[in-house]
């Protein structure tokens, strides 16, 4: 019994580790269609472009001011206003209100009278190991389903001449999630938007980006 109390704590604490590494990174898939002109002086402006974008406010003013930031870094100037700028950039984001999902737990199955057991493989993670735990997981109170919470996020980006209304940029990114905080998922679908920035044109990847949450004050 004591053994396997000592058992339980140990994969207690790798589970810890594991949920961190997997809350340590965002992967999304990024769609992106463009005809960006070279930087030779264009101005730009963000304006809400859909979504929770649309209520405005400083917590749109936060990511505009990221988009802003990747635009200036790639040779564009923001501009005071719309009317004054040669590029309108609409920014629109949202993340659902999740999903809850169900995985068997592996453990819970006896390989002793179960030939389809295996104590390597635990779905849910998407890859094969013993140590997969996660939060709510019934293996410590004798269940046999874990639980959580999938949230959707989705950032959209287009760009648009000012005075001709000609696309320039249709950019989508797309995540799944356990989180639903926006000042962890949005800038790194942000971020992954603007990675080799504007792409091939028609091009989907999928891109991995480090989270960087906002330090709570």
């Amino acid at each position: 019994m004591r053994l396997k109390k000592f058992a339980a704590a140990a994969l207690l604490g790798v589970a810890a580790l594991g949920l961190t590494a997997c809350a340590s990174s965002i992967t999304s898939t990024v769609s992106r269609y463009q005809a960006m002109p070279a930087p030779q002086g264009q101005t730009f402006f963000v304006v809400p472009g859909g979504g929770m974008a649309n209520n405005g406010g400083l917590e749109f003013q936060r990511y505009a001011g990221l988009v802003a930031q990747q635009l200036q870094a790639r040779g564009y100037s923001p501009a005071g206003s719309a009317s004054g700028a040669t590029m309108v950039v609409q920014l629109g984001y949202v993340v659902d209100k999740g999903q809850v999902r169900y995985v068997e737990d592996p453990f819970y199955r006896s390989h002793f009278y179960d030939p389809f057991y295996s104590p390597f493989y635990y779905p849910r993670f998407g890859y094969r190991s013993a140590f997969s735990y996660g939060w709510n997981d019934p293996f410590w109170y004798g269940g046999g389903v874990d639980s959580y919470v999938e949230y959707h996020s989705e950032l959209d980006l287009h760009i648009r001449g000012a005075r001709t209304n000609q696309p320039l940029f249709d950019g989508r990114a797309q995540a799944r999630s356990t989180s639903n905080r926006l000042d962890i998922v949005l800038p790194s679908l942000v971020e992954a938007m603007f990675t080799n920035f504007p792409g091939q044109n028609g091009e989907t990847v999928r891109i991995t980006i480090p989270t960087r949450p906002k330090p709570r004050s």
